[in-house]
């Protein structure tokens, strides 16, 4: 595992992005390769500073919670369905040959479930990409990470570790204020994001027009109340069924609005793969299941 010594000062993060007003009425969904946000800016280039110009945080995607009422376009993602990177199969720079390893940090829990069902509600969401069946994604359960790992959190201040983990970790949950590091207003709104970092060195080693991705890390928002999908809580599973998407290379798809006439709210197509959160949906639905063809039903020959 290589270290990292790098020290960011959250508080530069901040008035940053104090700056950086939040249109009403649109969903602050993702950032998507855009550079000109500051936390791009703030961890690449502690990157750098480290020499460590091989790795680049290149996207972030999160999932919100909460509408407003009226003709309110919440989210409207079209496209491929696909993130702008891929994992690729047999990479010298990770050493994990054609397996899709992943693993969840036991030390960053919520407090509203108990640890146990934390675990088996990733596990279930990661299990239920994994059993589609127009792939075979040799997905790798690695099991528990017996330490604080995050090195987003660790490098904006929130603990986690300098080490890198080269695959998809379910990093754990962190207090309000690290969501609102990434948007204003982002800790009554973001319920998980997954932050991606390439190798830029090669960039697209298996020529298949793709960025190369090198780790994905998910964060989930322990301002929120989480649950089993009963009562007024978030359902863990479901937003963990989502940003595991992402973590498979899926962006997001899919149109929510309300009518201003009878307050009905719409889905143009309902997805799990949406950026809004719908309530319980442990289920994948048409457009989620094409976008994961599309993305892994060729693999390990991307």
């Amino acid at each position: 595992m290589k270290k990292f010594l790098v020290n960011v000062s959250i508080t530069l993060l901040l008035v940053s992005l104090a700056s950086i007003a939040v249109a009403k009425g649109k969903a602050a969904d993702s950032q998507d390769n855009n550079a000109a946000h500051p936390i791009f800016e703030v961890i690449n280039n502690a990157l750098i500073a480290e020499g460590q110009d091989n790795l680049q945080l290149a996207t972030v995607e999160w999932i919100t919670e909460g509408d407003e009422a009226g003709q309110t376009i919440f989210f409207n993602n079209r496209g491929n369905k696909q993130l702008s990177s891929h994992w690729v199969p047999d990479d010298p720079r990770n050493g994990n040959g054609t397996l899709m390893p992943w693993a969840i940090d036991a030390v960053d829990l919520t407090g509203d479930v108990a640890a146990a069902s934390q675990w088996a509600s990733i596990t279930s969401a990661m299990q239920t990409w994994q059993d589609q069946n127009c792939s075979d994604i040799p997905l790798l359960d690695l099991g528990l990470v017996p330490f604080d790992y995050g090195y987003v959190q660790y490098l904006l201040g929130f603990g986690g570790s300098n080490g890198i983990l080269p695959f998809l970790t379910h990093a754990g949950f962190l207090p309000g204020a690290f969501f609102d590091a990434l948007a204003p207003g982002g800790s009554g709104s973001i319920l998980g994001v997954t932050f991606t970092f390439n190798w830029t060195s090669p960039a697209d080693l298996d020529n298949n027009g793709k960025a190369d991705t090198a780790i994905r890390e998910i964060y989930y928002n322990d301002a929120f109340t989480w649950g089993d999908g009963t009562g007024g809580t978030i359902d863990l599973e479901s937003v963990v069924l989502h940003e595991a998407g992402h973590g498979l290379s899926q962006g997001h798809f899919g149109k929510a609005f309300r009518t201003g006439s009878n307050g009905r709210l719409h889905f143009a197509p309902h997805a799990v793969m949406n950026a809004g959160y719908t309530g319980q949906q442990r289920t994948l639905l048409g457009t989620d299941n094409g976008g994961h063809c599309s993305i892994w039903g060729s693999w390990p020959n991307n």
